[in-house]
Parts: structure tokens; C-alpha cells; sequence
């Protein structure tokens, strides 16, 4: 596998717990997926094998992940009683399976991706999210606002729904109902930041 200059930058500013964790899965993607391919993805190292994801090893302030990327994956850790949470929240190398049981994964994910089956769920799209009172209210405020939010596709509404009824503090969701409107009136989807990476 040929190294990518952008994920050595990446773990090099990635804090030091996950340093380890981020090198040793890459060597492990190396030994067994050596065709895999090094890139950055939403600002976060990925491999590709033959043309599908891999894997995905966000790292943040206080874990990292490990984030298998077709969905068959799933059944595949469940066979060892392994959860997908368990590995998408890393604090210490010892939260990984061993060696051996993640070339066995890697393995088992590369040929999911060669398979042709569709890596993420297909069929009926989910249903539209539920507008609540009080977002109804502040977008009601802003003509602007009030369209953008209507012109949005179901996945952008939904976002923003899903962020503001998340919060557990009456003054969090107050802050997120004002920087709703303001960028929704911008045009902007939740996650604009992440939209050209």
C-alpha cells in the first residue's frame, strides 16, 4: 500500500492516545488489503479497495474509530460478539481486537466491497422529520429562512431537526434554534463545513 503524505500529517496532529491506535490499524490495512489505497475523506484518513471504502479512522478529542463502511460488516463482528459501538469509540490500542481478528475484518470488508452488494442500506426513504413547535416558530420569523428550510431536501431538514430536539438544556436548544435560522437564511446545510472535503 502506498503511503499517503496526508494521513502521516494526520497522525502526527492527532492527540497522542490515538496515535497509536491510527498506526496500527493503517499497518494492519497494509498487510491485509495491500492493493488498498490512502486518502482523506471529510478530513479523516480512509482506505479504499477496489474502488469501494474500506474503512474509516476518524480521530477526535478523547477517542477515535474504527468505521467499517459496508453494512455487512455488521453481521461480520457480531459473529465474534463484537459491536460496532465498541470499536467507533477507541480511548487505548487494547480496545481493538487483536491482530489477527482485524486482518480476518479487513479481509472480510474488502471482499463486501467487491461483492457489488450495495454498501449502505437501499429501499424506502426514511420518512420526513417532524417539524417542532418551537423551529416552526423561528423560521415563521424569517421569510428567507422559511424557504431555504422548505427548498432543503428531506436529509438537510432532518439534520437540523434532529440537532435542536437532541439538546438537553433549554439554553442550548435556544442557541441552536437562532444559529438554525441564521444558516438555513445562509442557505447553509448543518454540516456545510464538511461539504468540499
Amino acid at each position: 500500500m502506498k503511503p499517503d503524505p496526508r494521513l502521516d500529517a494526520y497522525i502526527a496532529k492527532s492527540a497522542p492516545f490515538a496515535q497509536p491506535i491510527l498506526r496500527r490499524v493503517r499497518r494492519l490495512v497494509g498487510s491485509a488489503c495491500p492493493e488498498a489505497v490512502e486518502t482523506i475523506k471529510w478530513r479523516s484518513p480512509f482506505y479504499i479497495h477496489s474502488g469501494a471504502i474500506l474503512c474509516a479512522t476518524p480521530a477526535f478529542k478523547q477517542h477515535c474509530a474504527l468505521i467499517f463502511w459496508h453494512r455487512g460488516m455488521k453481521e461480520v463482528l457480531a459473529k465474534d460478539s463484537i459491536q460496532t459501538a465498541a470499536i467507533r469509540h477507541l480511548k487505548d490500542n487494547r480496545d481493538l481486537p487483536s491482530d489477527a481478528a482485524l486482518r480476518r475484518y479487513l479481509k472480510a470488508a474488502a471482499a463486501l466491497g467487491a461483492s457489488g452488494r450495495p454498501a449502505r442500506p437501499t429501499g424506502r426513504p426514511r420518512p420526513e422529520a417532524k417539524v417542532p413547535a418551537d423551529l416552526a416558530a423561528a423560521l415563521r420569523k424569517s421569510a428567507k429562512a422559511a424557504a431555504a428550510f422548505k427548498a432543503f431536501p428531506p436529509s438537510h431538514r432532518r439534520e437540523y431537526i434532529e440537532w435542536i430536539t437532541v439538546a438537553k438544556r433549554p439554553e442550548t436548544r435556544t442557541r441552536r434554534l437562532a444559529e438554525t435560522v441564521k444558516l438555513v437564511a445562509a442557505g447553509k446545510s448543518r454540516n456545510w463545513k464538511y461539504e468540499r472535503c
